[in-house]
């Protein structure tokens, strides 16, 4: 079982993990209408009286538009303002992983968004790498990106995560690690819960928005700091038989960060990932807040 952080923000209220409990009736329960972040909160590696979290910011925003998707008013810098409360009580001065949650409190029946109770809660657990930083395996998976005009993927819906687990467990249970989803057109658009990049010819290529991706935070940032660093960066459409002949391929994720691919159903992809590896240790600098230029992207807590 996770080691869950002591504290829990539930029911407008900071309470014991144990006693955050919701009915089996909750609305959300049974329809996946609820929205949620992930952020990853570390030590500061230069002052252990403070922790930092990554684009804070960013984040909060993007819950807040998730919930506008529920037909619900949750400002960002209300989530921002119980997020930094919730980590300053638990006093964890670990690497964790924090799941703010907003959903349809109601005990209704009739799924909708309108008329209805909604809530917002927030739960952390210590968490290390979600992927091998060595590399993973992926398979294409059999299961297909749901489309933005029957869900709206720009939101963390909960419900959309069925896909991704049907093809997550696909992957494992058939010898991978994780699995790459093509959409409705055939082209690339993601992993179970993570945007995929990949390199050729010295370009950093990662699908765009209109490929059904989620707009990922971490892909932002990479992107970013890939300008930054000279790299030549394309948004475009890619194609299942690029991932194969690819010099490089990685995902990235709040929980991944930056995960190499060594290989992709039975291709084996080049060991040597130079430009995986130059954006995995910018990131991590940055994350860590060793970086001047980055520093704006960095909130620190005192504890």
């Amino acid at each position: 079982m996770p080691n869950f952080l002591p504290i829990a923000y539930f029911q407008q209220n900071f309470v014991p993990f144990g006693e955050a409990k919701i009915s089996i009736a909750t609305h959300a329960l049974h329809y996946g209408t609820g929205a949620f972040a992930g952020l990853r909160c570390i030590p500061d590696p230069e002052n252990d009286q403070q922790v930092l979290l990554f684009r804070l910011d960013r984040h909060c925003q993007r819950l807040s538009n998730s919930a506008k998707l529920l037909n619900h008013d949750l400002p960002a810098d209300k989530i921002q303002q119980i997020i930094v409360e919730f980590i300053k009580k638990n006093q964890i001065n670990k690497s964790f992983y924090i799941r703010p949650f907003v959903y349809t409190s109601d005990l209704g029946i009739a799924p909708r968004l309108h008329e209805i109770e909604k809530d917002f809660f927030v739960y952390g657990l210590e968490l290390g790498d979600y992927l091998s930083p060595e590399g993973v395996s992926c398979r294409i998976s059999s299961w297909y990106r749901q489309e933005d005009r029957s869900l709206p993927l720009r939101g963390k819906i909960s419900g959309a995560y069925i896909t991704s687990s049907l093809a997550k467990t696909e992957a494992v249970e058939s010898g991978f690690d994780e699995a790459i989803l093509m959409n409705s057109q055939g082209k690339v658009s993601e992993a179970s819960g993570m945007n995929i990049f990949i390199v050729r010819n010295g370009q950093l290529i990662t699908p765009g928005f209109e490929q059904d991706i989620l707009e990922g935070i971490t892909r932002e940032s990479i992107l970013i700091i890939a300008r930054n660093l000279g790299i030549q960066t394309v948004q475009r459409p890619v194609d299942k038989s690029e991932l194969f002949i690819a010099d490089e391929v990685f995902l990235s994720g709040t929980a991944a960060k930056i995960t190499p691919v060594k290989r992709i159903e039975n291709t084996h992809l080049p060991a040597n990932k130079p430009m995986t590896e130059k954006l995995r240790d910018k990131l991590i600098a940055i994350t860590e807040n060793r970086e001047p230029n980055y520093r704006d992207w960095v909130y620190t807590i005192p504890l």
